[in-house]
């Protein structure tokens, strides 16, 4: 099997991280191939705003809560309820990933990036986790400014970032691939 698909195979969302601050050269890395993904009519709608101070993500993760609490959903209300949770899982990199509201295909553009992320961030041995929850957040344009992002761009996701407590041990899920597609010839 080729490096890129052994990386596709090996890649989980990590949820438990170092306290240590990853590298400058590998999230340059990871940035860079966030904006080397592709994009609906080649519209690079994308803007990335990565956050490396602990105070501001721990300020993101309580307002994200916050937002939660007034879910319509309970299980997504109780999880804003929880004291001790942590949106990111105390990791020391967030990555928030915003798009232009005028965008051809502006979720498809963040989802395409986040992916070349998570997989640059693998390869460079760095764990990740996408995170949705932070749309919750990012309701007004207030939100917005306290994280510098432009006008004219929604944040969609984010992405944790931090290097894997060492032996971690991550269980591949088991794939059901004969209900997922295919094959006509």
């Amino acid at each position: 099997m080729n490096e890129v698909l052994q990386t596709i195979a090996r890649r989980r969302s990590v949820r438990q991280f170092e306290p240590r601050q990853i590298g400058d050269e590998e999230l340059a890395a990871i940035l860079e191939a966030g904006l080397q993904a592709p994009s609906g009519h080649d519209d690079q709608s994308w803007y990335f705003v990565a956050v490396q101070n602990r105070q501001r993500i721990d300020e993101l993760s309580e307002g994200t809560k916050a937002g939660m609490r007034l879910a319509p959903v309970d299980w997504i209300t109780n999880l804003g309820k929880a004291e001790k949770y942590h949106i990111f899982y105390q990791a020391p990199a967030v990555i928030l990933v915003a798009t232009r509201k005028d965008a051809v295909s502006p979720v498809a553009d963040a989802c395409a990036a986040i992916e070349n992320m998570l997989l640059a961030a693998e390869s460079l041995g760095v764990g990740s986790c996408w995170m949705g929850f932070v749309a919750f957040y990012f309701t007004d344009d207030e939100s917005h400014r306290r994280f510098d992002i432009p006008d004219g761009y929604q944040v969609h996701y984010a992405v944790a970032l931090g290097y894997k407590p060492e032996g971690l041990s991550l269980t591949p899920p088991q794939r059901k691939r004969e209900k997922y597609y295919h094959v006509i010839k």
